[in-house]
Parts: structure tokens; sequence; C-alpha cells
């Protein structure tokens, strides 16, 4: 079980610098919010998160 964490965490760090990046801080504030948002099962700032998210995608497509 351990080295499932581990491997989760690292996969976790490594998609936020991957979010920082190529969007910047706006992306890390984003990628931060939908995460509190899913930890919290608070819907709003989740829901602020993922839209965020998808602004910057849509924005870099």
């Amino acid at each position: 079980m351990p080295l499932v964490a581990v491997v989760v965490a690292a996969l976790a760090i490594g998609f936020e610098q991957l979010v920082q990046w190529k969007y910047g801080p706006m992306g890390i504030i984003a990628f931060v919010a939908l995460t509190v948002g899913i930890k919290a099962r608070n819907t709003m700032i989740g829901g602020i998160g993922a839209v965020i998210l998808v602004m910057l995608l849509a924005q870099s497509g």
C-alpha cells in the first residue's frame, strides 16, 4: 500500500508541475481549487476550479 501512495503522489506532483509550466499561476490556482473542492466535497469551489481549467484549455486550443 505505501508504494501505491508514493506512486499516486508522484503522479499528482508531476501533473501539477505540468499544469504550472503550461498554464502558469492561473492553472495552479484552478488545480488547487479543484483539488480542495473535491477533497472537501464542496461543489462550488470544485466547480470554480474546473471552469477555470476548462477556460484555460479552450484558450490554448
